[in-house]
C-alpha cells in the first residue's frame, strides 16, 4: 500500500467515503479497489484544487476524483492514449502532459462548446516548430504552457491580466498565445490568479492578481489590484530561486543560498496576505519576498518540499519536521482542530517510511485540502527518459520535416549509433510523407526499443533497421535486464538492487533525468557507474557536453574551483581512445582566459 494522507476539505465526502466532511487530522487515503495489483497505485504526482483531485501513477495512467456535488462515477479513468507525464488541476481547468510532449486541456474556459473534453491544445500552438511542451502549470482559471524552445504560451481567462495582456483587450482565449521568451521555469498554483516566470538570467517576472501584494513588487505597486503586463520582480533575496508556490492571496519562494557551497542553505520567503503569509504581523501584508523566520528551521535542516493551497502553506523538512500555517477552516492544516494558524507550527504525522528516505516524500495541497505522498524517483523507465530525450534541443543537432511541415530535431549521435548515413537519409524520405505523430512512434523505436508502434508504420521502416545485423541486435537488446551478460559496450547502473543497462553513447542524458547523477567510468573497465550527485550542476553540465561533443562551450567560464572538483570528483572517464582528454581542454580555456 502507498503512504499517502489526507486531512482537509472531504466536500460530499467524495474523496473518502464513510468520513466526515472535515477532516481535521491526517488520516491514510486508500484508493478503492484497493485489492488491485500495487504496482498500479504506485503515486508519481498529486494535482488537486477546487473541484476535482488528479491521481497520476507511475505506469503512465491517472485517475481523478470529483469534488463536486453530482452523479458523476468517483473516480474516474483519465482517458487518454499517450502516456502520462504530468497532471496539473485548475478551479476551472484541467490539464495533461503527455511523454510525447503533448498537452490535453479541458474546463469552461479553455473550450466553452465541449468544456469537459479533452483537446489537445499544444497542437493550437500557431508555430509548428513550438509544439513540443516541456512543462505545464495550471493557475485557477488559465493554462501555461513551457515549449522545448523555452517559450511560455498561456491559455484561459485573462481577466486579472495573467496571461500578461490587457483584461480589456484580452478576456479570454481558447488558443496558446505566447507570452515571453527564454524561460527556464514557470510558477503558478491551481487556486491562484497570479504566475510567476524565471528567465535564464535568474530574472524573475510576474503578472495577474495582486491585491494582497502577492506578487511581491513592493510597496509603491500596493495600489494596483492587477498587474496586466509581466513586471521585473526587484529585490529579490541573494541566491538561486529553486522553486515559488502561489495560493490565492499570498506567494512563497524557496531560496537556495550560494554562498554556502559545503552544505548550501535552503530559506523561504514569503510575500502578500498578512493572514497567511507566516508572520504575526496584523493588518499589514508582506510587500516583497521577506525570510519566515522561525526556531523550527534548524541550521542544520533542509526544506524537502512545501506545497500551497488556497490559503495555506505545508513544509516539510529533511528531518521529518512537517511544518503548517495559514487558514484551516477545514482542518487542512492538520492540527486536529480548526483554528487559522498564523506563524509556522509542528504537527505530528503517523509513522510513515521516513526511514527509507524522507526526500521521497511529497506535498500537494489544494482548495482547504491537503495530501502527504511517498512517491519515491523511479530510475527503471529508461523508455520515458530517452523519449525525452530527443526534445532536448540544447543537444540537438539535425532535423527532420514532417508532411506538414513540423520540424522534429534529434541527436545525429544516437542516430549514428544505430543507422549508418544511408538509413538517416532513408528515414528523412520516410517521415517527410508522415504526421508528427507517426514520427513521434519512429523515434520512439530508434531511441528506446519501444514496441508499441503502428505494425504497418513499423513495416515501412523495418527494412532501414533490418538492413544492419549489428543495429537489429541493438534494437532487441533489453536496457533493464539483470541476467544479461555485461556488453563491454554498455554502461551499467546499479541502483536499488537492480542494473540499468545502456550504450555509452547515450550517455549524453540530462542530468535532471537521472536527479544530477553525475556519471564516470572506472579505470578498469568495469563500466559501472558512479554517483557524483554533490558535485556542482555546472561541473556536470561541462562534463556531459565534452561526453557528447569532445568540446567545452564557448561561453563557459573555467575556473581553478571547476577543474579542481572534476578532479577530485573522477577517477578516469576517458570513453574511448580517439576522445580528447577533457583536463587538456578545460587547461587550455582556463589559460586562454587568463
Amino acid at each position: 500500500m502507498n503512504d499517502c494522507l489526507f486531512f482537509g476539505l472531504n466536500q460530499f465526502q467524495k474523496l473518502l467515503k464513510n468520513k466526515t466532511n472535515e477532516i481535521t487530522k491526517p488520516i491514510q487515503f486508500k484508493f478503492e479497489n484497493e485489492n488491485e495489483n500495487e504496482n498500479e497505485k504506485q503515486i508519481k504526482q498529486i494535482s488537486t484544487s477546487y473541484f476535482s483531485t488528479i491521481f497520476l501513477f507511475k505506469n503512465g495512467k491517472a485517475i481523478k476524483y470529483s469534488d463536486e456535488n453530482d452523479s458523476n462515477q468517483n473516480p474516474s479513468k483519465i482517458q487518454i492514449e499517450e502516456n502520462i507525464q504530468k497532471v496539473t488541476v485548475g478551479h476551472q481547468n484541467e490539464a495533461i502532459l503527455t511523454i510525447e510532449g503533448n498537452v490535453f486541456a479541458k474546463g469552461n474556459n479553455i473550450n466553452l462548446i465541449n468544456p469537459n473534453e479533452f483537446i489537445n491544445i499544444s497542437s493550437l500552438i500557431e508555430d509548428i516548430n513550438d509544439r513540443i511542451i516541456k512543462d505545464i502549470v495550471s493557475g485557477a482559471y488559465s493554462i501555461y504552457l513551457l515549449t522545448s524552445n523555452q517559450n511560455v504560451y498561456g491559455i484561459g481567462l485573462n481577466q486579472f491580466g495573467q496571461l500578461g495582456f490587457d483584461s480589456e483587450t484580452l478576456k479570454r482565449t481558447e488558443k496558446p498565445i505566447l507570452m515571453m521568451k527564454n524561460v527556464s521555469k514557470i510558477f503558478s498554483g491551481g487556486t491562484s490568479a497570479s504566475i510567476f516566470l524565471l528567465n535564464s538570467n535568474q530574472e524573475l517576472f510576474g503578472c495577474g492578481w495582486n491585491e494582497f501584494a502577492q506578487l511581491g513588487l513592493g510597496k509603491s505597486r500596493i495600489r494596483e489590484t492587477t498587474i496586466q503586463k509581466l513586471t521585473k520582480i526587484q529585490n529579490i533575496p541573494k541566491g538561486k530561486i529553486i522553486d515559488i508556490k502561489t495560493g490565492a492571496s499570498h506567494s512563497i519562494m524557496l531560496i537556495e543560498n550560494e554562498d554556502e557551497d559545503e552544505n548550501p542553505k535552503r530559506k523561504l520567503y514569503s510575500c502578500g496576505d498578512y493572514r497567511y503569509n507566516g508572520f504575526r504581523q496584523k493588518f499589514r501584508n508582506i510587500y516583497e519576498f521577506t525570510e519566515i523566520k522561525s526556531s523550527l528551521f534548524e541550521e542544520n535542516d533542509n526544506i524537502i518540499d512545501f506545497s500551497l493551497g488556497t490559503d495555506h502553506t505545508l513544509i516539510l523538512t529533511s528531518k521529518g519536521k512537517f511544518i503548517v500555517f495559514g487558514d484551516n477552516e477545514y482542518g487542512h492544516l492538520g492540527t486536529g482542530n480548526t483554528n487559522d494558524q498564523s506563524i509556522p507550527i509542528q504537527i505530528e504525522l503517523p509513522k510513515l517510511r521516513f526511514n527509507e528516505n524522507i526526500s521521497n516524500y511529497h506535498i500537494s495541497c489544494g482548495y482547504q485540502k491537503s495530501f502527504l505522498y511517498y512517491s519515491p524517483p523511479s530510475f527503471s523507465n529508461l523508455e520515458e527518459d530517452l523519449i525525452k530525450l530527443f526534445r532536448i534541443k540544447e543537444f540537438c543537432d539535425i532535423s527532420f520535416k514532417t508532411e506538414n511541415g513540423e520540424i522534429i530535431e534529434a541527436h545525429k549521435l544516437i542516430l549514428k549509433y544505430r543507422l549508418n548515413q544511408n538509413q538517416i537519409e532513408k528515414l528523412k524520405e520516410i517521415i517527410s510523407k508522415k504526421s508528427i505523430k507517426e514520427t513521434n512512434q519512429i523515434f520512439e523505436m530508434i531511441y528506446s526499443n519501444n514496441s508499441k508502434i503502428n505494425p504497418k508504420l513499423y513495416s515501412e521502416i523495418k527494412e532501414i533497421i533490418n538492413s544492419n545485423e549489428k543495429i537489429e541486435e541493438t534494437m532487441k537488446r533489453i536496457y533493464l535486464n539483470e541476467n544479461e551478460k555485461e556488453n563491454e559496450k554498455d554502461f551499467i547502473i546499479e541502483r536499488k538492487e537492480k542494473q540499468y543497462k545502456f550504450p555509452k553513447l547515450i550517455l549524453i542524458m540530462r542530468s535532471e533525468l537521472y536527479r544530477g547523477m553525475f556519471l564516470s567510468v572506472t579505470e578498469d573497465k568495469s563500466n559501472k557507474v558512479t554517483d557524483y550527485s554533490e558535485l556542482s550542476n555546472k561541473s556536470f553540465q561541462i562534463f556531459e557536453y565534452w561526453i557528447y561533443s569532445n568540446q567545452i562551450k564557448e561561453e563557459i567560464q573555467i575556473t581553478q574551483e571547476i577543474i579542481d572538483e572534476l578532479e577530485r570528483g573522477i577517477d578516469y572517464f576517458q570513453l574511448n581512445q580517439t576522445n580528447p582528454n577533457l583536463f587538456d581542454l578545460l587547461i587550455n580555456k582556463f589559460n586562454n582566459q587568463n
